[in-house]
């Protein structure tokens, strides 16, 4: 395996903003330097300074030159000096209950703002307001005390939207070294969260190499791997067996489970007058073993023990849609819903176990029935962040479903959800391939960014505006450093312009001297700026 990955992002460095609770945090940013703005009057020549950006960054040591990384070593162990003083059961809950403020609420805090109170930007987020909010369910910080080496952040209606990407092996695809590099990969091009799916070999130590070497929160769907040790049989599924696989992945680190414990039998009959069925792969695992056995499933009959498990690790539930809609003809059905309103029931019961919880949502909408969605998670789930994969606003562009969930998911951002799962280009195709990853993640961060942008979270118009300048003042480079994938709009910027003897490298071709009339010369001497 390829033990050293470093990256690095176009004029910019790793910074480390303090706290001020806990001086010793050192929250990672991404500063970007800018260029001057250049203007002449006559043969006179002025610069205009240009205030360097700082950027959420999900890249962790990666990006940190100062940093060795050793994939074979896992990464450096971020918090494990905050976790050795805590008692069994005192999740971010349970403090946060008490009104005591913990590292990762601090950290998360001073990363949402991203440096506003240098830029005079008045902001709500303080690390009182994120104890408020997790203590009240409507937040959420990942962060399985067995997984020291992530960097916390935080779920939630009022912070910034979030992007989880999905990757994942079978059978008869990629091993473990693919599967630990696009993880990286997600966290070089902004995915805030992963999800381990995989199913095929090896799956156990898989996820070891993506966790020791992840630093953001890693998630899976236990029922997967609990499904491949009965062979493949959903009938010869138990609770032990589940809850073995429970342990075993919160022994690894795993910070959050979708566990689709909001069927019930009585409700499995809503989905069979459906176009499209069932199509979620643990919803239809837990409702066959329903349908052959007769009784409730064993994840809602032992949810409270879940809840145990669960609050040992701090490790958070994600209340998984089983019966979500696979189709926009079957979306906001009796199906869906029934299960929702189960999901409000557990949500309750996993907060006074001092258990974050989050619900997660569909999958197939069409663009006027998403309002409905989320105004009906806000009421029957009690403001309990929702995490929706798109939704898909029309099932007619196979190969495009990047592009069809993206439309959905800044819609249904903007109304409310905290978190958005990416949805790449080979959805309902194949599992994503690397840059299948990038095409993914790219296109939710612009669906989150503008959902930020309409919710009008502190700061978040400081990167656009700052960006819409540079294009003002023909400072290309600016421009694409600023953007959400610098190495593409650099890429397709020079095969489509022509370089010729008025091109220059920094302002781009004729408008130096066509445009703006300064040399090509004084130009080329601020290239290393």
């Amino acid at each position: 395996m390829k033990t050293k990955i470093k990256f690095d992002y176009p004029s910019s460095e790793k910074v480390y903003l303090k706290g001020k609770l806990f001086p010793d945090l050192r929250v990672g940013m991404r500063k970007v330097r800018l260029t001057p703005t250049v203007t002449f009057e006559g043969d006179v020549r002025h610069e205009e300074p240009n205030a360097p950006v700082y950027i959420y960054d999900t890249s962790g040591c990666y990006s940190d030159p100062n940093v060795e990384i050793d994939l074979n070593k896992g990464l450096p162990r971020l918090r494990q000096s905050w976790i050795e003083n805590r008692k069994e059961g005192e999740t971010q809950m349970y403090f946060a209950k008490k009104g005591i403020i913990t590292e990762e609420m601090e950290y998360v805090a001073i990363r949402e703002n991203m440096n506003c109170e240098e830029l005079g930007i008045k902001t709500h987020i303080t690390p009182e307001f994120v104890c408020k909010e997790i203590a009240e369910g409507r937040a959420v910080i990942p962060a399985n005390k067995k997984h020291p080496e992530s960097e916390p952040m935080i779920i939630g209606t009022n912070f910034l939207v979030k992007i989880n990407t999905n990757i994942g092996n079978s059978a008869t695809t990629s091993g473990i070294e693919e599967e630990v590099e696009k993880a990286v990969w997600s966290c070089k091009w902004g995915g805030d969260t992963l999800m381990d799916l995989s199913t095929g070999n090896d799956i156990h130590e898989t996820r070891e190499w993506i966790l020791r070497n992840c630093p953001v929160p890693v998630g899976t769907v236990p029922m997967y791997q609990a499904f491949e040790k009965v062979d493949g049989k959903a009938e010869d599924l138990t609770w032990e067996v589940f809850r073995d696989t429970l342990i075993e992945q919160c022994e690894q680190g795993v910070d959050y489970f979708t566990i689709h414990c909001g069927i019930r039998l009585k409700n499995i009959h809503l989905a069979d007058t459906r176009l499209t069925g069932i199509v979620s792969r643990g919803g239809s695992i837990i409702s066959k073993w329903c349908k052959v056995h007769q009784k409730e499933s064993f994840l809602y009959e032992h949810f409270d023990d879940i809840c145990d498990i669960c609050a040992k690790y701090d490790v958070a539930i994600s209340l998984g849609d089983g019966l979500r809609p696979g189709s926009t003809y079957d979306a906001n059905d009796a199906a869906q819903f029934a299960e929702l309103d189960t999901m409000g029931e557990l949500v309750e019961r996993a907060w006074a176990k001092n258990v974050q919880a989050f619900i997660e949502g569909p999958g197939h909408v069409p663009m006027h029935k998403i309002k409905e969605n989320m105004e009906r998670q806000i009421e029957k789930c009690h403001g309990a962040p929702f995490y929706t994969l798109g939704p898909l606003v029309t099932d007619i562009a196979p190969a495009y479903d990047h592009i069809t969930s993206a439309i959905g998911a800044s819609m249904i951002g903007w109304y409310g959800t905290a978190m958005l799962c990416y949805v790449t280009p080979k959805e309902h195709l194949a599992l994503p391939e690397k840059e299948d990853v990038r095409t993914g993640v790219v296109t939710y961060k612009i669906a989150a960014h503008a959902a930020d942008l309409a919710k009008g979270h502190p700061g978040a118009s400081v990167r656009d505006n700052a960006l819409s300048k540079a294009r003002y003042d023909f400072r290309w480079k600016d421009q694409f450093n600023l953007s959400l994938d610098p190495e593409r709009a650099l890429e397709f910027y020079k095969t489509s312009n022509s370089v010729d003897a008025n091109y220059c490298t920094m302002c781009g071709p004729n408008f130096c001297a066509a445009r703006i009339s300064h040399s090509l010369k004084s130009c080329e001497e601020r290239k290393g700026e």
